[in-house]
């Protein structure tokens, strides 16, 4: 089932005038997305607490300058940022909400952060295109929901960037340099391409239709991703990612999504016939998995979101945050993210 995204959010009570549509289903058009409707008790009163729990463990590690102490991990700019994406899918906007201070400080740091070549990343970022797809996921997500011009520029910098930097097979790798292509980047780079599309800026159909052309290219015959084109072989973390890959990039059906979703189903957490996602890249899996079977809807949202849910409450502290291995503040943010999918606030998450 297909329905019409909206490209703005509409928290809460809250309705903003969104620009008009194209017809292109991609993300250089239209906005449409699969999926279905909420399923039975999708949200619970637990679920609704453990949450609660959450970004309140997340706000007392706030900073003043947006940033997150010893408990941040690495990554920088990009961790920052999906801290600022939990609080936004909870409804909370800069400077509005429970939490309008603690997104408004991410806002803050992430603009800091924003280079004259379009990258979005500090001093210290290792691996900068990571956290420069967060990070523009982020400041397009604001931007679609407050419209502040100031916001707008930075956005379509940071685009340029993503257009200038893919390389000749389609995708993005760690540097800002069009070299080499992974399937684990390239999925920041086209959410937030699709995010910035949503929010009223053009992104290029060309960039689109080659990113695409890349993450085919990458799937295998057992339906899972390969890392790079070079180096073969599936795994549940990045054929997560690439399935994702290819809803936000707007391809919503057809044999790729069919033998992905077919792949993924053997990663349902607590699934005696699961072949055991482990702890690698957990938080990343199954942040990915949790949109790409949302978007997917029917059986496979119906089958996966009460077990992905109930792990990831299991696995909550009693602080209320959670720990993985690229830090609290990492693992906590996903776990949120993934928590609140039912929400649909997130503008991109919106159908």
């Amino acid at each position: 089932m297909k329905s019409t995204w909206l490209i703005a959010a509409a928290i809460a009570a809250m309705t903003l005038a969104v620009p008009a549509l194209a017809q292109s289903k991609r993300i250089t058009g239209e906005s449409t997305m699969g999926g279905s409707g909420p399923i039975k008790d999708e949200m619970t009163p637990e679920v609704r607490e453990r949450i609660k729990k959450g970004l309140a463990w997340l706000a007392k590690q706030q900073r003043d300058d947006g940033t997150f102490g010893q408990n941040q991990g690495y990554g920088g700019t990009g961790i920052i940022a999906i801290a600022g994406l939990a609080y936004m899918a909870d409804g909370n906007m800069p400077g509005e909400g429970p939490y309008g201070r603690e997104v408004s400080r991410v806002l803050d740091h992430v603009l800091k952060n924003c280079q004259e070549s379009g990258l979005i990343a500090g001093p210290g970022d290792g691996s900068p295109m990571y956290g420069h797809g967060f990070a523009t996921l982020f400041l397009a997500e604001a931007y679609g929901q407050t419209q502040r011009a100031d916001l707008k520029e930075k956005l379509q910098n940071a685009v340029r960037l993503l257009v200038q930097t893919q390389n000749k097979e389609g995708g993005w790798r760690y540097q800002p340099q069009p070299v080499d292509a992974d399937i684990s980047v390239t999925i920041c780079q086209i959410m937030a391409l699709r995010a910035a599309r949503n929010a009223g800026v053009k992104v290029p159909k060309l960039t689109i239709d080659r990113a695409i052309d890349y993450v085919k290219k990458s799937q295998e015959p057992d339906g899972g991703f390969s890392y790079t084109l070079q180096s073969r072989g599936s795994a549940f973390p990045r054929s997560a990612a690439g399935l994702a890959c290819l809803y936000y990039a707007g391809v919503y059906e057809g044999k790729e999504v069919e033998n992905a979703i077919k792949y993924l189903a053997k990663f349902i957490p607590g699934d005696r016939g699961n072949m055991g996602a482990g702890e690698y890249h957990y938080f990343y899996g199954h942040y990915y998995n949790t949109q790409a079977m949302f978007m997917a809807g029917g059986d496979a949202w119906a089958k996966y979101w009460p077990a992905i849910r109930a792990d990831m409450l299991k696995r909550q502290q009693n602080d209320g945050g959670w720990s993985g291995e690229a830090g609290n503040v990492y693992a906590t943010g996903m776990a949120l993210i993934i928590l609140q999918m039912p929400n649909r606030l997130l503008p991109i998450l919106q159908k």
